[in-house]
């Protein structure tokens, strides 16, 4: 029997993302997405415990009407495996979310209970 460990569901949905770091930026998107956190394809090593500022953007429903909500926060590296794709290296990088403010994150789940509730 499988027993799910984590705080918070993650399903797999691509959004747009901002990194920044002081001496660099890194525009990307995620593969999969929690209310810890995010997983990303870059192609930039990035350190264990390296923080990072973070700008995600989010699409939500209001009024009938298809806004995005610009979530801004702060993550730091929790993991990251190079794996080559093709003819370059990519790291496929986990970040965890350790400055977020709690409306944001209600945000980030109430767009992941979407898929959850599509599945059920």
């Amino acid at each position: 029997m499988f027993v799910e460990k984590r705080r918070y569901p993650r399903v797999s949905q691509v959004l747009p993302i901002k990194l920044s770091h002081t001496e660099y930026d890194i525009v990307t998107e995620t593969k999969n997405i929690s209310g810890n956190g995010i997983y990303c394809v870059i192609d930039k090593r990035i350190p264990s415990m390296t923080k990072l500022k973070i700008i995600l953007l989010v699409p939500l429903k209001r009024n009938n009407k298809k806004v995005l909500k610009k979530i801004n926060c702060q993550g730091v590296v929790v993991r990251q495996e190079n794996k080559e794709d093709s003819t370059q290296y990519t790291y496929h990088t986990g970040i965890y979310f350790n400055e977020i403010k709690e409306s944001d994150r209600k945000t980030i789940l109430s767009y992941i209970d979407t898929f959850l509730k599509r599945v059920s």
